[in-house]
């Protein structure tokens, strides 16, 4: 009788082992994701048909984007997440001078939009379905650069990013699915070739997007 109970302990604590680590979740998600996004300020007024073009060649672009959280215990991870905006037009712009001569020219301008800041994620990664959904809130500097031939501008101020998502979870350690996404921010004054300008109530420079993306998770 005693060396079968030695048996069954010596068998049964290896399952029981093995039990305990399947049931161990991940505690770190990384989280990029690749898509477009639409800036939502609207266009200036009193512009020319030609100038409304080219502005609206910088309202749409790529929007990539990285995080990284700890999962606490339950639903709750916390971690710090960066994102990218970038766009780019070229066109032909004609200007009128106060004699009424007229100068056109060739220009290009490249816009980025950067956020990088602390983050929240609430999420049902650490349940037992396949599908997976999540939704994170980050709060940190949003910034802008633009560069038009020699004049560059950059600007900085507080901004926000909300995300909600949906994954499949392919494996223990790899989701993927879509992700809708938010951004807010607004410029009150930018520099431009080293020079500060304040910006009127009506000239605040808007850096709000709607992003749509293919979000992968990789977990650890």
């Amino acid at each position: 009788m005693i060396k079968k109970l030695f048996l069954i302990g010596a068998f049964s604590v290896p399952f029981t082992f093995s039990a305990q680590e399947t049931s161990k979740q991940p505690k770190i998600s990384i989280i990029p994701s690749v898509g477009y996004a639409w800036r939502t300020a609207r266009l200036p007024n009193g512009i020319s048909n030609e100038e409304r073009d080219y502005i609206k060649g910088l309202k749409s672009g790529l929007n990539i984007d990285i995080s990284a959280y700890y999962h606490l215990k339950g639903t709750v991870a916390i971690g710090l997440k960066y994102s990218n905006y970038s766009a780019s037009s070229d066109g032909r712009i004609s200007v009128i001078d106060e004699f009424g001569n007229i100068y056109a020219g060739d220009l290009n301008t490249k816009d980025n939009i950067t956020f990088f800041g602390p983050s929240v994620m609430i999420s049902n990664f650490n349940e037992s379905t396949k599908h997976k959904i999540f939704l994170d809130m980050a709060l940190g500097v949003i910034s802008y650069t633009t560069k038009t031939g020699t004049v560059k501008g950059t600007g900085s101020n507080l901004g926000a990013e909300i995300n909600f998502a949906y994954q499949y979870e392919v494996s223990k350690n790899f989701l993927i699915g879509p992700k809708f996404g938010l951004s807010g921010g607004t410029l009150n004054k930018m520099k431009f070739n080293g020079v500060t300008y304040d910006f009127a109530d009506d000239e605040k420079e808007g850096l709000s997007r709607v992003s749509l993306s293919a979000a992968a998770t990789f977990r650890f």
